[in-house]
């Protein structure tokens, strides 16, 4: 566990402790560990250990990482993934995993690589195979796949490009909070590559949807998101159900990809908590 923070350590080693079955919440673009604390809360009290995942060198806080944006500079897929794969690792337990965004993407991966229990994938990133690309979702993407320089650059998103990316189901007065809020910096690199995945071989956003260790996998989509609309998680999860393990969508009505943050977050986290315990038990046993 090299390349974990201090405060990942602590949770592990909390959750390896407290023998609960752990749960390991994986961010996506533009947003900090930070944007799980409701739904590390929800699921503590559900029975389960929560680590929030982070990106390799993500600043401690919304603040600090919009003072110091060049930290997110430069951070691939690959990269993200290892950093990942490596709290997984330090886990006693095989846990559940669930990601949103770009987060769903590598929850995908993991679970592909046979480390997760159960997974979630939330308005998931599209992983190589998936071939719809809606002009909403190049809409959103455009901050950053506007400019080639932006590859290895980081990029701020403008209220109205956030309003737009992500707070496009929710008024307008809760949207200006979610900015004040949430946002930080992005890589350009993850969105790239997941533009230009499909156009050459291999390729980091390369998931294994066929490994029958990939545990059930649930794909949850929001009905209104710009950035990964319908026609994406689907085909998502059209490509994912070719595995033997259980494979279901679930669709949220009128939310957007600011759904696992917004107001309406516990409607979503309750889904993926009842996928959770359906699909591998209760918190306390393995």
């Amino acid at each position: 566990m090299t390349t974990l923070t201090a405060r990942e350590h602590a949770e592990v080693d909390a959750a390896n402790a407290s023998g609960r079955r752990p749960v390991v919440l994986v961010h996506g673009l533009w947003l900090l560990a930070s944007s799980w604390a409701p739904w590390r809360t929800h699921f503590e009290s559900a029975g389960y250990a929560v680590v929030a995942a982070e990106w390799p060198d993500d600043p401690t806080d919304v603040a600090a990482g919009r003072a110091h944006p060049e930290a997110f500079a430069g951070k691939s897929v690959g990269q993200i993934t290892d950093h990942v794969a490596d709290v997984v690792r330090g886990l006693h337990r095989r846990p559940v995993v669930i990601g949103h965004s770009f987060g769903g993407l590598i929850t995908q991966k993991i679970a592909g690589m046979g480390l997760a229990s159960a997974a979630v994938a939330i308005d998931p990133g599209p992983i190589k195979g998936v071939f719809q690309l809606p002009i909403s979702s190049l809409r959103a993407a455009f901050p950053v796949l506007g400019n080639p320089l932006n590859y290895r650059r980081q990029v701020m998103l403008s209220p109205a490009q956030f309003r737009f990316a992500f707070a496009n189901a929710v008024d307008a007065d809760e949207a200006d909070r979610l900015y004040e809020q949430f946002p930080v910096p992005g890589s350009g690199i993850p969105l790239f590559q997941a533009a230009f995945a499909n156009f050459r071989p291999g390729g980091q956003t390369a998931a294994d949807t066929r490994n029958p260790d990939r545990g059930p996998l649930l794909v949850i989509s929001g009905e209104k998101d710009n950035t990964v609309p319908h026609a994406i998680a689907l085909a998502t999860f059209e490509k994912q159900r070719r595995n033997p393990g259980i494979t279901e969508f679930h669709e949220v009505p009128g939310r957007g990809h600011s759904l696992v943050i917004d107001s309406g977050w516990r409607e979503v986290a309750d889904v993926a908590l009842e996928f959770a315990q359906r699909s591998v038990g209760g918190s306390d046993r393995p």
